[in-house]
């Protein structure tokens, strides 16, 4: 029988730009619909989210014991811009213990790599050349595109001080955000194609969906359209996509 669903789709976009709520708006679809629609089955999400998270915590913890902090300054930014990359990289070794424990893993399964990159920090120009080659080789990117103001806009609406490692109400300041994602290199590396962007010698097939009127937060039908007319472009350019090199 013929695979119809992805084995990896890379979620990318600005911070509160709508990649969480898809997911949510997955999770849920039932397995039948999703296949059909969009071209994924069970999947698992990778997030670097909870672990940028943690470091934060642990840096916490250890000034607390007098100790210096690892990761982060007490502002809350990153102390080297390495470290960007290392999220990446550990978003790829989760990938590969999940795909390594289970036989056949994309038989089944699509895996989300969901996360977001500024220029100030290296842009998706530097984060994609830090992916397992594993990864480059079978994954497609869906890109949310809406502008730095209306990121800005939602990142402040769905911020819970009561939930800050949330997932879906994790927020940040006015100031972080203009400083590491008012600008952004997607446009960029799309430029050339349409279609496809070259990772790592690799084409892989890419699309664009327009969040500018927001029809992720409300998670109806019109996500669901819009969603699925990008995910089947998608999926017809991951079908003919060129061959490695």
């Amino acid at each position: 029988m013929k695979k119809e669903t992805f084995d990896v789709l890379l979620l990318n976009a600005r911070p509160a730009a709508g990649k969480s709520e898809i997911i949510d708006y997955l999770k849920r679809c039932d397995l039948q619909s999703r296949k059909k629609r969009f071209h994924i089955g069970e999947f698992e999400e990778i997030d670097d989210f909870p672990m940028l998270w943690t470091w934060f915590e642990e840096d916490e913890i250890l000034e607390e014991m007098g100790l210096p902090r690892l990761h982060s300054d007490q502002a809350g930014y990153f102390k080297e811009q390495y470290l960007w990359d290392l999220l990446i990289r550990r978003m790829s070794m989760e990938y590969k213990k999940r795909e390594n424990r289970i036989p056949n893993y994309h038989d089944t399964t699509t895996t989300i790599l969901e996360f977001a990159r500024g220029t100030e920090h290296g842009g998706y120009k530097s984060a994609y050349q830090h992916l397992d080659p594993q990864i480059v080789e079978r994954m497609v990117i869906l890109y949310l595109d809406v502008s730095y103001e209306e990121s800005l806009r939602k990142n402040r609406k769905r911020f819970n001080p009561e939930r800050p490692d949330s997932i879906l109400e994790h927020g940040l300041s006015d100031e972080k955000m203009e400083r590491l994602y008012k600008n952004v290199d997607w446009f960029d590396l799309a430029k050339n194609d349409p279609a496809y962007i070259e990772v790592q010698g690799v084409q892989v097939p890419y699309v664009i969906f327009d969040n500018a009127d927001d029809v992720t937060t409300g998670r109806g039908e019109a996500l669901g359209e819009r969603l699925e007319e990008c995910l089947t472009t998608l999926w017809q350019r991951w079908s003919a996509r060129p061959a490695l090199k």
